[in-house]
């Protein structure tokens, strides 16, 4: 896959209609295809702690520091003759890959406050999994987005779609936000916000880090190219 430069990715259009909308096609990230696809070490920025008033105390903190996580729906069985491609459940090794990564989500400390999906079959089979096997998991808040299959297939246009979703369906005091889906779509969209050259294979979440008051500053802020690749999970 070939990425070519973009400046950066604004959320000032965070209108998200309807989940099966699709977005236009942006433009794709600046960097060099040959460059060091080296997780970039990351970075936590904390608010300054101040003595709080009894109503001060009852608000909701608002944190500073954003991650994101980008999860590929693990391997999915061969489709039958009468099934859709939408359709195909885990096969075995999906199913195995999907509790080894729900191990090592929780033991890095990435827990999703709020998790967006694409409702093809494997994808739903996937997350039923991580909620089984991850504590605390079932706090999420999911969403269930259709038009998250479907924009995984073309060209330059999953990454405004995902910042899209995620601003309009998170909130400020939401830290974690994991999506779902499909390739090509998926690792595409962690090349273009990381500015690296990122490979998902099935099961494999890119971990992304920005920093904002908000989710809209995080993406105003980080652009394209500025989100920092903490890592790429595998099982």
């Amino acid at each position: 896959m070939r990425v070519a430069p973009n400046p950066s990715l604004s959320c000032s259009f965070c209108g998200f209609a309807s989940p099966q909308s699709v977005p236009g096609a942006i433009p794709k990230p600046r960097f060099r295809l040959g460059a060091s696809t080296q997780p970039a070490r990351s970075v936590s920025v904390s608010t300054p702690t101040t003595s709080a008033t009894a109503e001060e105390s009852a608000t909701p903190t608002v944190t500073s520091r954003r991650r994101l996580i980008l999860l590929r729906h693990g391997e999915s069985a061969f489709a039958g003759r009468f099934t859709k491609d939408h359709d195909r459940p885990l096969s075995q090794v999906g199913r195995n890959d999907a509790i080894s990564i729900s191990h090592k989500l929780e033991q890095m400390g990435w827990i999703p406050e709020l998790i967006l999906s694409s409702n093809a079959t494997r994808t739903k089979e996937t997350l039923e999994i991580l909620r089984e096997k991850i504590k605390g998991l079932n706090q999420a808040k999911v969403h269930f987005i259709p038009s998250f299959y479907s924009i995984a297939a073309m060209d330059g246009q999953t990454a405004a779609h995902l910042q899209k979703a995620i601003c309009e369906f998170s909130t400020d005091e939401i830290s974690t936000v994991m999506c779902m889906g499909h390739n090509k779509g998926w690792e595409e969209a962690a090349s273009m916000f990381s500015g690296d050259p990122v490979e998902l294979k099935t099961c494999n979440a890119a971990l992304l880090e920005a920093s904002g008051q908000s989710w809209m500053e995080a993406f105003s802020v980080a652009g394209l190219g500025g989100w920092k690749l903490h890592g790429i999970l595998k099982p």
